[in-house]
């Protein structure tokens, strides 16, 4: 009979040896990162505490996610911290904010003495704030003393899963290694069965080789292979005693771990029925802690429980944490919905909610105001407008603009019918902010307005000043800079008086933005912004200041000034899971990228943004506008599928910093594709739209304008490389476009000129760009010209592939051939794993190949393979 206390880990030996391979550097003062991946069951638990008996020396501390309920936003953080003690754990008890959490945490472990062995088990349930811990520790493990283990589910997570991004930017640390755990071989199976009654080949079929199955079924002494791992759970829960089964359901229903004491508690059964759990194996001590040996298990388990009496056990399961403290909110609301306590989920609920708001975790705060929302009924009105005022803000921080709408106007009807003008008013410019984001420009700036006529009867306050402060973000967007700059001191003014540096923050932006339009001093005012932002804490205000000081610099074309708020603005708003704010400033890439030559890059960036969960209309605009532009530039007639979208979003915003971008986009095309009347017209409907107080978007204009061939005069001042342009001095603005670092701008100059060489050397960027239709034309004017020896195609060293890849398609090949997976590719490529997939499908049909084994040989046959 198979030993039922010990199966013998079989094929994890590369496993270990990798293990123990990254401790010995560990140890040597070159912190490891470990992510191990690989199917419910497959044995990640099973290796790492194998792992641990190898490496008796050390010092094990493990956390773990629990997927049963919407997780306490850094449970693992708390579960580390029992164990480890000390400033982390006192920093927790005094409520000490998430940043110096962290960094508690990353010096305890640290520190000199034995090697500290760091586990967070089930990565692929944990809350946004865990992530954001992950992040942190992985970027600063490269001198610290640390083995950081985490491991995770793959074999349900979507292609642009969350935790594929947030795997994607562990994997590219220096630090970082991972381990792809797989079922078992039908040998080892064999092995696993010998000495028991059933037969190895039927084993392995239905379990798969996965090691949980084959481990339940020969642990249950089954004579026959059972239809599933859950049957050979239930086949030994079977012959508990009645004290020992109900303690096993409660297990059960309250998570991946329980306390002894909380179980008795809900069901009044004696220890004895906890040692009998122990005894049979399907519980295990952890600590202080009982667990289920496998979640597989645990789901078993409370699957076979009857609808009927789960809501008693979870209200047993609530009255006994209820009494034990200290409370898990998000807990407490979980079995408060299950058991249909409507008056403890619309106490814990909310609790939980701003408590994951204020670790940055903010989808589950959303859930968390979701669940409570759903039992407001009955509630007052008051309280139910609050929860949608305060979902509202997460949702707008998840860029998940029509539910924050939705929201909002929830709460605006609850307002008028208690008859609160204040608050009516303050969510009255929420819902402008989240118009705005749905490109409804002009609903916005009426629900700004309204809003500030709502609340200055009501006299000055906190809300006064965030109206004037949304009001002044509606006018500067519009081109009233003026009026945006007015509106933005008055927010300032009041917000100094009333204490609020959330608002003086914004404020402040919205008045640099300006500024730096009008041509004045403005970056002092942004600095200021984000440092008022950044010392309080103020997470939407911080985004927000990163984004419009690193789209200002842009804007200057100041690309290298720029390029470290980019990388600050982006760890920040992906360690506080500030979606909007991070896509925004990606936004806001793709252009830099563009405008410096980088267009596989801006074209990688603009798919990856659109491929993530449903952009926002104002998020999705800059993008579509982009991916257009380049498509057209390398003559793809795909390029229109983007403009038209970027246009029907532009319009409806009703602003020229939106509208003009599309419409020189669609000009461009137009004139790439020798459609002149049509570039023309594209070009005008520009110049109507323009902010002219904008010099480098207006002299963008202009130039169009007199590329197209229009009639019309330029009507305001442009940036110095349009004005040499203008005035017919080809060379010192080819020249200046240079020096920025602007190569495609520098040839469209010389393309619009008369001269031979200039023409030859447009022609060369154009080639080396990939700008093909530009090429095109280039080489149209040469000839026209009567010009001689026109190169017909690009040089030798950037040929064209024969097969037509693109240069990403020929690393996505390269990648494939050396064996990587999709998730791999989009790691190291630094691209979503969705874009990765689309690359891969276009690679095989260039090939003409219907699966990966086939591309590989067909690159090897071509002599692809370098």
């Amino acid at each position: 009979m198979t030993d039922t206390r010990e199966m013998e880990l079989l094929e994890r030996e590369p496993s270990l040896a990798l293990l123990a391979t990254c401790a010995a550097e560990a140890r040597r003062g070159d912190g490891r990162l470990v992510v191990i991946g690989g199917e419910a069951g497959v044995g990640k638990t099973a290796l790492l505490e194998r792992f641990q008996r190898d490496l008796g020396d050390a010092r094990w501390s493990w956390g773990a996610c629990d997927g049963l309920f919407t997780p306490r936003p850094l449970g693992p953080l708390y579960d580390l911290a029992d164990q480890l003690g000390g400033e982390l754990l006192a920093g927790l008890a005094r409520g000490a904010d998430r940043d110096e959490l962290f960094r508690s945490l990353l010096r305890q472990v640290s520190g000199p003495g034995p090697l500290n062995v760091v586990v967070v088990e089930d990565v692929h349930w944990a809350d946004e704030a865990t992530m954001d811990l992950l992040r942190f520790a992985g970027r600063r493990l490269r001198d610290a003393r640390v083995l950081l283990v985490v491991t995770y589910r793959d074999d349900d997570l979507a292609t642009d899963d969350q935790l594929r991004v947030a795997l994607g930017e562990l994997a590219r640390h220096r630090t970082t290694r991972r381990i792809a755990l797989a079922p078992l071989s039908a040998d080892a199976v064999r092995e696993l069965a010998s000495g028991s009654d059933l037969e190895a080949a039927a084993l392995y079929r239905l379990t798969g080789g996965n090691p949980f199955y084959v481990t339940e079924v020969l642990r249950a002494g089954m004579a026959q292979v059972p239809a599933s791992a859950r049957d050979a759970v239930l086949a030994r829960a079977a012959g508990l005693s009645a004290d020992a089964r109900q303690l096993l359901e409660v297990a059960a229903l309250t998570g991946a771990r329980a306390e002894p004491r909380l179980l008795e508690a809900a069901t009044g059964c004696p220890p004895l029925a906890v040692d009998e759990l122990l005894a049979g194996g399907l519980l295990t001590a952890d600590g202080g802690w009982l667990r289920f040996r496998h979640e597989i298990a645990r789901l078993a388990v409370e699957q076979a429980i009857p609808a009927r009496r789960r809501a008693a056990i979870h209200g047993q399961i609530l009255t006994a944490l209820r009494s034990s403290g200290p409370w898990d909110e998000a807990q407490l609301a979980f079995h408060a919905e299950e058991a249909d306590d409507v008056a403890a989920v619309l106490r814990y609920a909310p609790a939980a909610a701003r408590r994951a708001a204020g670790l940055a975790s903010h989808r589950e705060a959303v859930a968390q105001f979701d669940r409570a929302l759903r039992f407001a009924a009955g509630a007052d009105p008051v309280t139910v407008a609050g929860l949608y005022d305060e979902l509202a803000a997460e949702l707008t921080l998840l860029d998940r603009a029509e539910e924050a709408a939705s929201a909002c106007r929830h709460a605006l009807e609850l307002w008028r019918a208690v008859g609160d003008r204040r608050r009516e008013g303050d969510t009255t410019r929420r819902l402008s902010c989240s118009l705005w984001h749905l490109c409804r420009g002009e609903e916005a700036g009426a629900a700004a307005a309204a809003a500030v006529a709502q609340l200055e009867p009501l006299g000055t306050g906190v809300e006064l000043a965030q109206a004037y402060a949304e009001l002044a973000s509606r006018s500067m967007v519009v081109g009233q800079h003026e009026a945006a700059i007015e509106n933005a001191r008055r927010a300032q003014s009041i917000a100094e008086r009333a204490g609020a540096p959330a608002v003086v923050s914004d404020a402040l932006n919205t008045e640099g933005v300006s500024a730096a339009i009008l041509g004045r001093e403005w970056a002092g005012l942004l600095d200021r912004a984000l440092r008022i932002a950044l010392d309080e804490g103020l997470q939407a205000e911080a985004g927000r200041a990163y984004c419009n000081y690193y789209a200002s610099l842009c804007a200057q074309k100041r690309f290298a000034e720029a390029e470290p708020l980019y990388a600050d603005g982006i760890g920040y708003c992906d360690d506080h899971d500030i979606a909007t704010y991070g896509t925004f400033l990606r936004s806001e890439r793709t252009g830099m990228l563009e405008k410096t030559g980088r267009w596989d890059e801006a074209l990688a960036l603009c798919q990856d943004i659109l491929d993530r969960a449903a952009p926002a209309p104002i998020t999705r605009l800059c993008p579509t506008t982009r991916a257009g532009t380049l498509l057209a530039r390398r003559g793809e007639a795909a390029a229109w599928e983007y403009l038209d979208q970027a246009m029907a979003d532009a319009e409806r915003t009703g602003e020229p910093q939106s509208i003009v971008p599309v419409r020189l986009a669609r000009a461009e095309a137009c004139w790439l594709e020798g459609r002149a009347a049509d570039a023309v017209s594209e070009a005008e409907w520009a110049d109507e739209a323009a902010d002219t107080h904008d010099a480098w978007t207006y002299g963008a204009v202009t130039a169009w304008l007199r590329r197209t061939g229009s009639s019309r005069r330029p009507r305001g001042e442009v940036a110095e490389p349009y004005r040499h342009q203008l005035n017919g001095h080809w060379e010192k603005a080819a020249q200046q476009w240079t020096d920025l670092g602007c190569p495609y701008e520098a040839a469209l100059v010389r393309l619009d000129t008369a001269d031979e060489s200039a023409l030859r050397e447009a022609l060369s960027t154009f080639t080396e760009l990939g700008a093909s239709a530009a090429a095109r034309l280039t080489r149209q004017r040469l000839r026209t010209l009567g010009a001689r020896s026109i190169p017909a195609g690009p040089r030798s060293a950037t040929r064209e592939d024969p097969l037509g890849l693109t240069r990403r398609e020929r690393e996505v090949l390269a990648e494939i051939c050396a064996g990587h997976s999709n998730a791999a590719i989009a790691a190291k490529l630094f691209i979503s794993a969705k874009t990765v997939d689309h690359h891969v499908s276009a690679v095989l049909a260039k090939l003409g190949v219907p699966n990966r084994n086939a591309a590989t040989a067909q690159a090897a046959q071509l002599g692809l393979l370098k």
